[in-house]
């Protein structure tokens, strides 16, 4: 199968099984967005699901964040990793929507990027599911690692790996397949533990039955 053919297929095969696949940061608006993804970084959803519903009622708007005392943002979020780094950029955050985007989240990759503690990845993230905009695709661990499994890039730099899958998948799916991908990366593609016997993929996939710590090595037949 060409590298196109098994991109639609793992596409609509997962979009089949995932129906409900979304972004698992919980947030109410792009400001919240915004901030979970910052502290995302280096980190699992989950804790900063933990930690992010007592930070937004304490701080639910951009206005109220960008006052807050640093050592008050800091007690808040100390179980995130690097919350004290965090803590700094979530207050330059808020200050900069205020004074340079009159207290709205931009909606542009180059704008967001501006933001303290934002970069592609956490644009790309924003947009996609604020916004609805897809300027690119969200490549994290598990994205980047099952991408790579399933022959449908062979680099191992995030950025690279975003114009590859960009080129191969349809502007209007690229949050979807971020999510599609995660959650196959979650659920059943486990990089400790892959569990090959019960992928829907496992007919296509060139990495079916290795286990992959690192992608330092093209799966068989995607060379």
């Amino acid at each position: 199968m060409k590298k196109n053919e098994r991109a639609l297929e793992v596409f609509n095969r997962l979009k089949n099984l995932y129906p409900d696949a979304h972004c698992e940061l919980n947030h109410s608006n792009p400001f919240e967005l915004t901030i979970a993804t910052i502290l995302s970084a280096q980190c699992t959803d989950v804790r900063v699901n933990m930690v992010t519903p007592a930070l937004f009622k304490k701080y639910p708007t951009p206005q109220k964040l960008a006052k807050a005392r640093l050592e008050d943002v800091e007690e808040a979020i100390k179980s995130i990793n690097f919350f004290r780094n965090k803590s700094k950029s979530l207050i330059g955050c808020a200050q900069m929507i205020i004074d340079k985007f009159h207290g709205e989240v931009p909606k542009t990759v180059e704008e967001l990027s501006e933001l303290p503690g934002v970069g592609r990845k956490t644009a790309n993230v924003v947009l996609g599911n604020a916004f609805n905009i897809n300027t690119g695709i969200v490549v994290d661990t598990h994205v980047k690692r099952t991408a790579f499994l399933l022959g449908l890039t062979k680099q191992t730099d995030p950025e690279k790996v975003e114009l590859e899958l960009m080129k191969l998948f349809p502007n209007e799916t690229w949050t979807d397949l971020s999510h599609l991908l995660i959650f196959l990366g979650r659920r059943t593609c486990i990089a400790r533990r892959p569990q090959c016997d019960l992928c829907v993929l496992k007919d296509i996939c060139p990495s079916i039955g290795i286990s992959m710590k690192a992608p330092q090595k093209a799966p068989r037949g995607t060379k």
